[in-house]
């Protein structure tokens, strides 16, 4: 190894001059939260992989590579659960989206009481999940919930609302005596009536992210649009969807994740019921329900936790999707390309 010279000594190389201006006590500050992250989200997420490439129990593990991932991508159960998932996740997300939306735009018109507003339809979200489960559970029971009070009230028959396998489709051409043909029965009434309360519980988070990112908006864009003679439509139409767009896209990622992690409510719903895990015929039957009956009744640690990865994998993909195509249109809308 050569030594440094006395010339090399006076006139430090880049790195080393980048080295001396990097302050070292930014990464103490940042420590903490970088080994809680590792321990609780980077580490488990290395395990459940390793786990997934195995099968038996736990510390009597035997390495079998990818045979759970094949299992599962060859399971008619597998692609069930996945339908199920899509099916919840179409319909949450979009109506609790559209009611958002549709909320946050009136009460940004000057409702008095705001705030008030504001806070009771946020409740629902900060409610236990389990406890408003049960409730409505107890709405859609089928002998003395609500749900069937109120269709009594309109003419309609009683549902069975969570013990109904039938698509709501079917259904609705039953109720109007009309064929309905079996690839158009759509999702059960059981799945409908969980998707209906995630839609209550969720809206009011929407509500109050919809409305932060309106009042972002400048009200002299407004007032320049009304004396051009702009109408109602022609407002939101060219200046309050476009700049709220950032926010669009915010609530439509954090909606898809939310929507195909949900358990909570499926599952409670479905035990006050008095159904098993899937409910009424597996119709309930998501991604997260069939990966918890796996582990917690069959004991399959391996394939359960091949089922977690492969959910997680669909979802990161979803987000890239929706960066690639839906972020960039975003900002093309901001820079009013």
């Amino acid at each position: 190894m050569v030594p440094p010279t006395q010339e090399s000594r006076q006139h430090p190389t880049m790195q080393q001059r980048v080295l001396r201006h990097i302050d070292w006590t930014a990464y103490l500050y940042i420590l903490p939260a970088f080994v809680i992250l590792a321990v609780f989200h980077i580490f488990p997420v290395f395990y459940a992989i390793d786990i997934s490439l195995n099968k038996g129990a736990i510390n009597k593990f035997k390495f079998v590579g990818l045979q759970n991932y094949a299992r599962a991508l060859t399971s008619p159960d597998f692609w069930t659960a996945l339908v199920n998932t899509f099916s919840f996740a179409l319909m949450t997300i979009l109506a609790a989206m559209a009611l958002g939306l549709l909320f946050a735009y009136l009460l940004y018109q000057g409702v008095r009481g705001q705030s008030i507003y504001r806070t009771i339809y946020f409740l629902p979200y900060v409610l236990s999940t389990v406890g408003s489960s049960i409730v409505w559970a107890w709405v859609f029971d089928p002998s003395s919930g609500l749900a069937n009070l109120a269709l009594k009230t309109i003419g309609v028959q009683p549902l069975r609302w969570l013990i109904e396998p039938k698509g709501i489709f079917q259904l609705i051409g039953e109720q109007l005596n009309l064929p309905v043909p079996a690839w158009l029965h759509g999702p059960s009434l059981a799945l409908v009536a969980i998707a209906i309360f995630t839609i209550w519980q969720t809206v009011g988070y929407n509500i109050v992210i919809f409305l932060a990112g309106l009042t972002n908006i400048p009200g002299e864009i407004y007032d320049a649009a009304q004396i051009d003679g702009a109408n109602s439509f022609q407002l939101f139409r060219y200046i309050t969807f476009p700049l709220l767009s950032p926010t669009l896209f915010f609530v439509l990622v954090i909606s898809v994740i939310g929507s195909f992690q949900s358990f909570n409510q499926i599952y409670s719903m479905n035990i006050a019921a008095a159904q098993t895990l899937g409910g009424p015929l597996g119709t309930t039957y998501t991604m997260t329900v069939y990966m918890f009956d796996q582990l917690y009744t069959y004991s399959n640690y391996g394939y359960a936790s091949a089922i977690a990865v492969l959910l997680s994998a669909l979802i990161l993909i979803l987000t890239l999707v929706n960066f690639r195509f839906i972020g960039a249109r975003t900002e093309n809308m901001e820079v009013g390309e």
